[in-house]
């Protein structure tokens, strides 16, 4: 029977040595906030890597300080899929972020003031550079496993390409090689939304102490909306609506309605997401297309992974569907690298992957029960 972690206490890596972000710009220093989970074995071969998603963060398993869950605790934890008993699991939150990490809303150690629109756009690769460091910080060797869904599974991919021999299993969920002109413009829409509440004052809106929380509650409606399938929201919604009688006029009347509004003002005030952050991610959304330095050839940008691979896909995922894991599994075939892939079968559209499903969990759990095996103190014991 699956335990719970308990109360979980972040932690903070302070790198003083400056980095070099892939558009020039230079972070003379940064933090990195982080959570881990389990105990690393005596040769810290048993490590975990887990990448989060656009409004992710470091905690994904677990209860914080208020109690609540973490965005993944289903999956990680003792007796579960991702099994805490036998791994040691860390989550970072990106750098660029506003959950503890350096990023638009921390203090510009040059002028004493919030970074503000100042702080420079970081992309997956910039991202997986930090984590390296973070891995260093942690004495790891190696990751037993590097595991990331949506935005997480592209910087899965940009690990499996930077740092190849860092990494002996990669599991890439419900994501892409690249995003589509129609996701492109979903991130161009959020951002024009968030850009344009008067409240914004051109990034700098902390100096004027208020947030611009109409734009970024629009932004979050949009996202919300691509997140889940029709099939999903019919079923839950349809047409119903809050009362009988038509209203003739603009005002909430549909449950949809109400559900995005709710999701939009949650995100925007009790979860206080950072306007900047939330732009900042989309971009590097935007920018991620490591095959464009190899010609638009996935195969080859993917030539150097070493890593055994687990894709898997939701076949209600419109935002990030199925076709699009086929092409990583493609790029990873013509190179002779030990893939699998699952396909599931769901109506939840792209959040399937942060949700319980019996067929998902299964094909997860036997996975990791792969990665496990795989792990070089395990293999001693098992010939012992």
């Amino acid at each position: 029977m699956a335990q719970t972690l308990g109360v979980i206490t972040p932690q903070v890596m302070q790198v003083e040595t400056p980095l070099t972000l892939s558009s020039g710009a230079v972070l003379p220093r940064y933090d990195l906030t982080y959570e881990t989970y389990g105990q690393l074995n005596e040769d810290a071969s048993n490590a975990i890597l887990v990448c989060h998603a656009l409004s992710g963060d470091h905690h994904v398993a677990g209860l914080d300080a208020d109690n609540k869950p973490g965005w993944w605790d289903s999956y990680i934890g003792p007796g579960k899929p991702v099994d805490t008993n036998h791994f040691f699991v860390v989550c970072s939150n990106n750098l660029g972020g506003c959950r503890g990490s350096t990023g638009p809303a921390s203090l510009n150690p040059e002028t004493g003031k919030v970074y503000g629109p100042d702080f420079p756009i970081a992309t997956c690769k910039d991202w997986v550079n930090s984590q390296y460091e973070l891995q260093k910080h942690l004495k790891i060797p190696q990751w037993a496993a590097l595991i990331g869904g949506s935005m997480g599974g592209m910087q899965v991919l940009q690990w499996a390409m930077d740092y190849p021999d860092q990494l002996r299993h990669a599991l890439v969920i419900a994501a892409a090689p690249k995003l589509s002109a129609q996701n492109i413009a979903f991130n161009v829409v959020a951002r024009r939304a968030i850009m344009s509440d008067p409240d914004f004052h051109e990034g700098r809106f902390l100096e004027h102490n208020t947030t611009p929380k109409q734009g970024l509650a629009q932004a979050r409606m949009l996202g919300h909306l691509t997140y889940l399938s029709d099939d999903l929201m019919g079923t839950k919604f349809g047409r119903e609506r809050r009362e009988d009688a038509l209203k003739y006029n603009y005002e909430v009347e549909f449950q949809i309605e109400s559900y995005l509004n709710y999701q939009g003002e949650k995100f925007a005030t009790k979860q206080n997401f950072d306007a900047n952050t939330y732009l900042l991610m989309t971009k590097a959304l935007d920018y991620f297309d490591p095959a464009a330095e190899f010609d638009h050839d996935l195969s080859k940008a993917l030539a150097c992974a070493t890593a055994k691979f687990l894709v898997v896909s939701f076949t209600s995922d419109w935002r990030f569907s199925p076709e699009r894991s086929h092409e990583i599994v493609k790029a990873l075939l013509d190179n002779d690298t030990d893939v699998c892939y699952a396909e599931i079968t769901s109506e939840h559209g792209h959040d399937a992957f942060l949700l319980p499903n019996e067929h998902y969990e299964g094909i997860f759990r036997a996975y990791m029960k792969r990665v496990l095996k795989d792990i070089p103190s395990q293999h001693d014991e098992t010939k012992k």
